[in-house]
């Protein structure tokens, strides 16, 4: 639901926010279509139309898209075990709600080469306390895995990345017809009865986006890889990273590392580590470290530090809004 990015999420489904004028999910697509994958079911759930949407049937990436819907929600495990029916003898899952771009053949690699029951990519992080934490011994093989512990229990910055090589007869181990989670019930399972779970450390870029300042991230990384079409770049300085989308324009302007999207115009303003979103005015205002929503217009004289500011909202003039400790 995506509830620390609301009102954004309020309006769709977090795994179609914009990264670089692209939905999030997107990019991990693209990274299963580059490892050899052909078809791909998404399970849906909130605002499930709004994905089918944005996302597609996968001709334009030269694969099979499906959707797959529950009448409730029933867990990560829950969704897949849905589609036991349709799966390979192997099979990729993966969570939709992160920002990925990865070398998905070499996880595909490690799995096969040591003949594994689950596979995980497994990240670094400096807060493995809200994730699923893993030790691996020599041979790569995770000996030890604990979801979400307390901060005092932590057993490893080696976080599951949520991308997973799977044999489907693990999935006969889920139950049917209820919740249940792959990361929180089925792999500390498995791997405490001592099945083949083995972790692959990722190659690419990977991060969480459950957080205003993990989207912003999300989308400078982007910008620090693009070249961008200046043609509606007047008087403006920029600085750090950019992106600029389709028919979005700087006037009178100073940048310093920003996401601007596609129909976006910014006049006479300064945009501070943020994220503007498509179709968006901002006039003669200031905006430091915050997400601007589609269609919003921020009117003159505003000032925005470490705010959320939902799609199509009128920032009357002269505001002055700071989500102080705000994520």
């Amino acid at each position: 639901m995506g509830t620390r990015l609301r009102p954004l999420t309020s309006t769709r489904p977090k795994p179609i926010l914009p990264v670089a004028d692209k939905p999030c999910l997107g990019y991990l697509i693209d990274s299963f279509v580059r490892g050899g994958i052909e078809e791909i079911y998404l399970a849906c759930g909130y605002r499930s139309q709004q994905l089918m949407d944005a996302i597609g049937d996968g001709s334009d990436r030269g694969i099979t898209i499906r959707y797959s819907f529950e009448d409730e929600p029933r867990g990560t495990g829950g969704a897949i075990k849905l589609l036991e029916d349709k799966l390979d003898d192997v099979f990729v899952a993966a969570n939709g709600d992160v920002f990925a771009d990865i070398d998905l053949r070499k996880e595909i690699d490690v799995h096969l080469d040591n003949d594994a029951d689950i596979t995980l990519a497994l990240t670094p992080v400096d807060n493995p306390w809200e994730f699923g934490t893993a030790i691996q011994d020599e041979t790569g093989r995770i000996v030890r895995f604990m979801e979400k512990p307390k901060k005092e229990d932590v057993i490893s910055n080696l976080i599951n990345a949520g991308i997973y090589i799977v044999k489907k007869e693990m999935i006969s181990y889920i139950p049917r017809d209820q919740e249940y989670d792959f990361s929180k019930d089925l792999v500390p399972m498995k791997t405490d009865e001592g099945a083949r779970i083995w972790g692959h450390r990722l190659d690419g870029i990977w991060m969480d986006v459950g957080r205003r300042t993990d989207l912003i991230k999300a989308n400078l990384t982007v910008a620090s890889m693009v070249e961008n079409n200046m043609s509606f770049v007047t008087e403006s300085k920029i600085h750090g990273t950019l992106f600029l989308g389709n028919n979005a324009s700087l006037t009178f302007s100073e940048i310093t590392d920003a996401s601007i999207m596609r129909r976006s115009a910014i006049v006479n303003s300064s945009v501070i580590r943020s994220v503007i979103m498509p179709g968006c005015i901002v006039d003669d205002s200031i905006i430091i470290d915050s997400v601007i929503g589609e269609n919003a217009v921020i009117r003159r004289g505003s000032v925005i530090r470490n705010c959320i500011i939902g799609d199509g909202e009128i920032v009357p003039a002269n505001s002055n809004l700071d989500s102080i400790g705000g994520s």
